[in-house]
């Protein structure tokens, strides 16, 4: 089957990567990295379960990496910004 084979997973990740710099936003980069760690994964034989549980995992890895990246990183300068206090007081 070609969903086993951890090169296939790496090379999505990469594509998925490169897509990330035409478009705005963590969606694609948390997802390359997603892909990335579960390829890496079922090089190593780490991975055995079936395609149905390895795309489950990998969107909920894809969700983590995002929500990390938005933590670490912040938001672009654009993003509208809620004041909490005014400046003044």
């Amino acid at each position: 089957m070609m969903w086993v084979n951890g090169w296939i997973w790496l090379i999505a990740a990469l594509v998925l990567a490169a897509i990330e710099l035409f478009v705005p936003g963590w969606a694609f980069m948390g997802l390359a990295a997603a892909v990335g760690i579960m390829g890496v994964m079922l090089l190593s034989g780490v991975w055995t379960a079936g395609l149905p549980l390895t795309l489950i995992v990998t969107a909920l890895m894809s969700a983590v990496v995002w929500f990390a990246l938005r933590r670490l990183v912040g938001g672009s300068k654009g993003d509208v910004r809620i004041w909490d206090r005014d400046i003044n007081d």
